[in-house]
């Protein structure tokens, strides 16, 4: 094929729209949820506390509490974390607004570390240069579904008396050193939006090894009510209960529960298939001189939420929004991940500048996501590779 007479005027690698992630629904899921329906309870039941159970276990806590998403789950655990007004976390900007979100919503300021060029992590020697008397806690972001270099951040963490909440949004089922992300840090998040690894529609959940932050996480995500008769500062009958603090109704309802139980049985296969998708994108796209693929850590077992490209601009003649744009053309439903959190117009008003973080800033301008999910045939695999070099050969200088 003459890729430059193609992409001027022939037709597209496909016919239909690829998404960049897609959520896998079967007849097991639709039972599974039709059996809760059917039964006494939709809201607080049996099947979240067996959805915690198998989360729990899989990764190795203690604890699991879930919410309703994972935004919510983030300032349940900034919340027990005693994170409050002039306390400051450190964080990266490569990642979704809620990790930094969640810190103003406790009156405590986020500050951001640099990334790493090479994992797109939030780099450790960053870290520490941000470190202040009002640090409280970092959460690093397993961005895409590779680890951060978390022994590293944890030493960190124990010289200066930080929490550790790691957004592992991405990274359910990844190893770090061959432990399972979820058991290492003081607390870590896991989502389950639909385009992550397992969904319950909307739903989170944070896991632990810490009974206290586990009885605050409860506790917050129920309006800050207790009915548990050893924690009442009076007790006037078996009916009563107490406010203690300002929570919310972050409550996870036992619909999204029975749905997560049935993908939780798909898990490890369906990271294998992403697994395998990666192998294959990688062995073409390594031999391109024109983008650089994704870098992962010896010790590391990424659980590859997202397939990220970086462009070397410097030999194409256009911008990262054309080759964008060309892949939309093609039918190749491609995206962006992350515009750096402090870039958006709320945070610009609240102070933070651009040019704190070179090189999160530069990868920003470089970056396109492809396709990957489980769901993805063969042909759908074959059909983004074909059409990136279609464009990148198109555009190469």
């Amino acid at each position: 094929m003459n890729l430059k007479l193609a992409i001027a005027g022939g037709k597209p690698v496909r016919q239909n729209y690829l998404p960049y992630a897609q959520q896998w629904i079967d007849e097991d899921d639709i039972k599974q949820v039709v059996t809760t329906l059917k039964g006494d309870y939709l809201t607080t039941g049996p099947s979240i506390e067996q959805f915690e159970e198998r989360i729990a276990k899989y990764v190795g806590a203690k604890y699991a509490v879930a919410f309703a998403n994972g935004t919510a789950a983030l300032h349940g655990a900034v919340f027990a974390a005693g994170i409050k007004q002039g306390d400051e976390v450190i964080t990266t900007p490569i990642t979704f607004v809620a990790s930094a979100n969640a810190v103003i919503y406790q009156g405590g300021t986020p500050v951001f570390a640099d990334i790493d060029p090479k994992t797109y992590n939030i780099n450790v020697n960053d870290i520490k240069k941000q470190i202040t008397e009002k640090t409280k806690a970092i959460i690093p972001v397993d961005f895409t579904g590779q680890p951060t270099e978390i022994n590293e951040i944890i030493e960190i963490a124990k010289q200066h008396n930080l929490v550790i909440i790691e957004d592992a949004a991405h990274a359910l089922g990844a190893t770090y050193q061959g432990k399972k992300i979820g058991s290492i840090s003081d607390m870590t998040m896991f989502s389950f939006h639909p385009v992550k690894h397992i969904t319950t529609g909307e739903g989170g959940i944070i896991t632990t090894n810490n009974q206290t932050y586990y009885e605050k996480l409860i506790q917050f995500r129920s309006h800050g009510i207790t009915r548990d008769h050893s924690k009442l500062q009076e007790d006037q009958g078996p009916w009563y209960y107490e406010m203690q603090y300002l929570g919310y109704n972050y409550r996870m309802t036992d619909i999204q529960a029975a749905l997560g139980i049935s993908q939780f049985n798909k898990l490890d296969r369906w990271i294998k298939r992403r697994q395998q998708i990666v192998n294959r994108y990688n062995e073409t796209f390594q031999k391109m001189e024109q983008i650089t693929t994704p870098y992962q850590l010896k010790e590391t077992e990424s659980s590859w939420h997202l397939y990220i490209i970086r462009l070397h601009l410097e030999q194409l003649t256009v911008d990262r929004k054309i080759i964008f744009e060309a892949l939309q053309k093609e039918n190749i439903g491609v995206n962006v991940h992350y515009i750096p959190v402090y870039y958006h117009p709320y945070y610009q008003g609240i102070g933070y500048k651009k040019g704190i973080c070179p090189n999160a800033e530069k990868l920003y301008e470089e970056i396109i996501t492809l396709p990957l999910f489980p769901k993805m045939t063969e042909k759908d695999v074959e059909d983004v590779i074909q059409a990136v070099k279609k464009v990148i050969y198109y555009y190469t200088k």
